[in-house]
């Protein structure tokens, strides 16, 4: 089960010993922000959630998903989180292929004449 952003935001600011205030102060946020954040009425920006991760040192993972989660990103393997490539996609990454091909099937086609 994966930990809410309000219990994570809620640990690190009383492990570091901050009140709502001494934090909104540091992310130039009202302290209201703050009690949202905890009470999960609101969440963060992107933004602030980046400077809240580099303010307690943690990674965004684990500020947002938790401990637990941030472990199970990190220990997917890479062929878990990769999706299958549509062809325009494939296109994209391997347009040089077209032209190796292109030349074999002129190259069959003239030794077939």
């Amino acid at each position: 089960m994966a930990i809410q952003f309000k219990t994570v935001l809620v640990r690190l600011r009383r492990d570091r010993q901050l009140s709502q205030a001494q934090l909104a102060e540091q992310l130039y946020v009202s302290r209201q922000a703050i009690s949202k954040w905890e009470q999960g009425e609101n969440t963060p920006d992107l933004e602030t959630l980046v400077k809240l991760a580099a303010l307690f040192e943690v990674s965004l993972d684990e500020l947002v998903l938790g401990e637990q989660g941030a472990e199970t990103a990190t220990t997917q393997s890479p062929a878990s989180r990769t999706r299958a490539m549509n062809g325009w996609e494939f296109l994209s990454r391997y347009w040089w292929l077209v032209f190796g091909l292109l030349g074999m099937i002129g190259w069959l086609i003239s030794v077939t004449r």
